[in-house]
C-alpha cells in the first residue's frame, strides 16, 4: 500500500487539523541554535493555512520524562514559527488541558496554535498500550484530522505518532512524503555509481545499515570514531582511539563480504591523532598503519580523518551519481578536527545527482560548517528514522499511514 498523503483527506477548510511535527530543535538559554526542523514544517503548514484549516501543531522537545520542565518548553519554537509564517501563532501552556482547549476553541480558519511539549505527559511515550491510547484519545478530542509530518519520530510507537493516526483520519504531510520518496530511492534501484558514507562514533550504531546497504552500494566509505574498529580489524594499532573490541569480528565479516560482492570499501589511509580530547590539544597527522608512531605513542587518540583520506573520500563522492551520508568524520565541533567532515560536505555539494545528508549530527555539522540546505539534494530531519528505514526495518509511524 502507498502512503496516504494530504490529498486523501479531502477539503480541510474549517477543519481542526492536528499536525504532528518534529520541532525537537537544539536550544541554548531558550534560544534556538538550529531552526532547520522548524523550517522543514513550513510547506505543510502553509498548504493547510491556505486551505483555511485551523492548524494545531504538536511536537516533543528533548526528554522531560513525562512531566513539565520549563527548559523543554516549546514556547521559543512557537515564537520562531510565528516569525517564519509571518503571522501570529497562539501558544497553549499545556498539552490537552484547559489552555490547549481554549487555544483550539479560539482558532479561526487559517489560524495556527502550538500546544506544549507532548512529552510533558507520560502517556506520549508510555510502553503500556492502554496509557498511550488514553493520551491519544485526549489529543484526538482537539482535532478532526491528523497530518503526520514529524519524520524524526516515525520509528517510535508513541501516542501522537501511532495511536492518534489510528483514531483520527490521518495522512502524511509533505515532509514525510519527501523523506520517504528520497529514502526509497536510496534502497530501490538507486542511480549508479551509488556511494554510502558512514561516520559517527560507533560501529554498533551502524551495523544494520551496513548489512542492508552492502548488497546495494557500489562504494562504502568509513570515517568517524567507527573507523578505528575497522583499522583494528585490519590488524592496525589505534592508540586510545574509540574502539569497539566486541565488534572487530563483525567488521572483519563486512570487509570480507564487501570484497566478495565487489563493493569498494574505502577505509582511511591517515588520521589526525591528538594528545587529548580537547579543542586545543596537540595533534599530528599519522598514516593508518602507524597511528602509534607519533609523539603521543599509544596514548594518542584519533579525532578526525586525515587530509589524504579526505581527498580520497571527496574524489569517490564527486564521481558518484547517488550519495548517502550519515555521521561526521571527526569531532567537527572542535575546529582543529572539523576538516574531514567539511571536505565530505563540500564534495556532496558537487554531486551531479542525488546527495542526501542523513539527519542528526550530519545535518548539524553541515549547517555549523557554513553550508546551506539548498546545496544538497536532501537533508533528512530524522537521523535515527532514516537509518532504520535504510536498514529495512518496519517503522510504525509510516505503517499506520499505509506505507508497506
Amino acid at each position: 500500500m502507498a502512503l496516504r498523503t494530504l490529498s486523501t483527506l479531502g477539503p480541510l477548510a474549517g477543519k481542526r487539523v492536528i499536525v504532528r511535527a518534529d520541532l525537537n530543535v537544539p536550544l541554548k538559554d531558550a534560544v534556538i541554535t538550529d531552526d532547520g526542523r522548524v523550517r522543514a514544517t513550513l510547506p505543510t503548514l502553509n498548504a493547510l493555512i491556505n486551505q483555511g484549516a485551523r492548524v494545531i501543531v504538536c511536537s516533543h522537545l528533548g526528554r522531560p520524562d513525562g512531566a513539565p520542565d520549563p527548559k523543554y518548553s516549546l514556547e521559543p519554537v512557537a515564537q520562531r514559527l510565528s516569525e517564519l509564517l509571518g503571522k501570529p501563532v497562539a501558544f497553549a501552556r499545556d498539552t490537552v488541558g484547559e489552555s490547549a482547549q481554549e487555544a483550539v476553541a479560539a482558532l479561526e480558519d487559517g489560524d495556527v496554535a502550538v500546544i506544549e511539549n507532548l512529552r510533558f505527559n507520560p502517556g506520549e511515550t508510555a510502553k503500556d498500550d492502554a496509557a498511550r491510547r488514553a493520551f491519544a484519545q485526549e489529543l484526538a478530542a482537539l482535532g478532526d484530522v491528523l497530518v503526520s509530518d514529524g519524520f524524526g519520530v516515525v520509528h517510535r510507537k508513541q501516542a501522537s505518532v501511532y495511536d492518534l493516526a489510528e483514531i483520527l483520519p490521518s495522512a502524511a504531510g509533505f515532509l514525510i512524503e519527501k523523506e520517504v520518496d528520497v529514502l526509497d530511492r536510496l534502497t530501490e534501484n538507486p542511480e549508479r555509481p551509488y556511494t554510502v558514507v558512514l561516520g559517527g562514533s560507533k560501529v554498533s550504531d551502524k551495523l544494520g545499515v551496513i548489512a542492508h546497504l552492502l548488497p546495494r552500494a557500489d562504494k562504502i566509505l568509513v570515517g568517524g570514531g567507527m573507523l578505528f574498529t575497522f583499522l583494528a580489524a585490519q590488524g592496525y594499532k589505534v592508540g586510545k582511539s574509540l574502539l569497539e573490541v566486541d565488534q572487530i569480528d563483525t567488521v572483519k565479516g563486512y570487509i570480507a563480504d564487501a570484497a566478495e560482492r565487489g563493493v569498494e570499501l574505502i577505509l582511511p589511509v591517515d588520521a589526525v591523532m591528538a594528545s587529548a580530547f580537547a579543542a586545543d590539544a596537540d595533534h599530528v597527522v599519522a598514516p593508518a598503519d602507524a597511528l602509534e608512531d607519533t609523539a603521543f605513542g599509544a596514548d594518542g587518540l584519533g579525532l578526525d580523518i586525515g587530509p589524504q583520506t579526505a581527498e580520497l573520500f571527496a574524489a569517490a563522492i564527486r564521481s558518484s551519481t547517488t550519495v548517502f551520508w550519515n555521521g561526521p568524520m571527526g569531532v567537527f565541533e572542535m575546529p582543529a578536527f572539523a576538516a574531514g567532515t567539511k571536505a565530505v560536505a563540500k564534495a556532496l555539494t558537487a554531486v551531479d545527482g542525488l546527495s542526501v545528508v542523513g539527519g542528526g549530527d550530519s545535518a548539524a555539522a553541515v549547517r555549523q560548517l557554513g553550508f546551506t540546505d539548498d546545496q544538497f539534494g536532501h537533508i533528512s530531519t530524522g537521523g535515527g528514522a532514516s537509518l532504520e528505514f535504510l536498514e529495512g526495518k518496519k517503522l510504525p509511524g509510516l505503517e499506520v499511514l499505509g506505507w508497506q
